[in-house]
C-alpha cells in the first residue's frame, strides 16, 4: 500500500512562478469562464497569469504534497485575494488547508475577519467556502486587475472570522 505524502506549507519562491502561473491560469478559467465579462476573460491570458504570479511571490503560500505544488493562496492584508488548487488535488484536503493558512496570515496582519471575492456563478468555489464556514455577504463591484487598469467585475464578498 502506498502512502500519500502529507501536506506542507511553504512560502512561494521566484522559481515557483511557472508552476503557480499554470495552476492559476487553468483554475481561473475552470471557475470563471462563462461567469465574468468577455473583457475580463480576454485579459486572462497565460502571460497575464505569469505576470500576476511573479508580482505576488512575497504574498503567496504554497501547499505542497511531497514536492508537487498542490495549490496556493495569496493574502493581501485582510483579503484572500487568490485561492487555487491544482486540478489533480481538487476535492481532497488541499482547499481547506489553504483557507486556514490564509486565515492565519490575515490574523498575523492584525485583523479579526478575512474576506474573499468569488464570481456568483462559481458554484464549486462557493460550496467549498461555505463548507469551511465562510458566509456570503454583499454583492460588490470588484476591481479586477486588467492590462489597462481595473476591470469592474460583480462578485460576492464572503467573510469569516479569523478565529472560529
Amino acid at each position: 500500500m502506498s502512502t500519500v505524502p502529507a501536506l506542507r506549507v511553504r512560502a512561494m519562491r521566484p522559481e515557483d512562478v511557472d508552476v503557480v502561473a499554470e495552476i492559476f491560469h487553468l483554475g481561473w478559467h475552470d471557475g470563471h469562464d462563462g461567469h465574468v465579462s468577455a473583457e475580463l476573460a480576454r485579459a486572462r491570458t497565460a502571460a497575464s497569469f505569469r505576470d500576476r504570479a511573479a508580482a505576488r511571490v512575497a504574498q503567496t503560500l504554497l501547499m505542497l504534497r511531497g514536492s508537487e505544488v498542490a495549490g496556493f493562496v495569496v493574502v493581501n492584508d485582510d483579503e484572500l485575494e487568490q485561492v487555487y488548487v491544482a486540478a489533480a488535488h481538487r476535492g481532497r484536503d488541499v482547499a481547506p488547508r489553504l483557507l486556514l493558512e490564509g486565515l492565519r496570515v490575515v490574523g498575523e496582519h492584525g485583523h479579526e475577519r478575512a474576506w474573499l471575492a468569488v464570481a456568483p456563478g462559481n458554484a464549486r468555489a462557493r460550496r467549498c467556502y461555505e463548507k469551511q464556514g465562510w458566509v456570503e455577504g454583499v454583492l460588490l463591484d470588484y476591481q479586477a486587475e486588467g492590462p489597462d487598469g481595473p476591470i469592474s467585475t460583480p462578485c460576492l464578498r464572503y467573510e469569516r472570522a479569523v478565529a472560529a
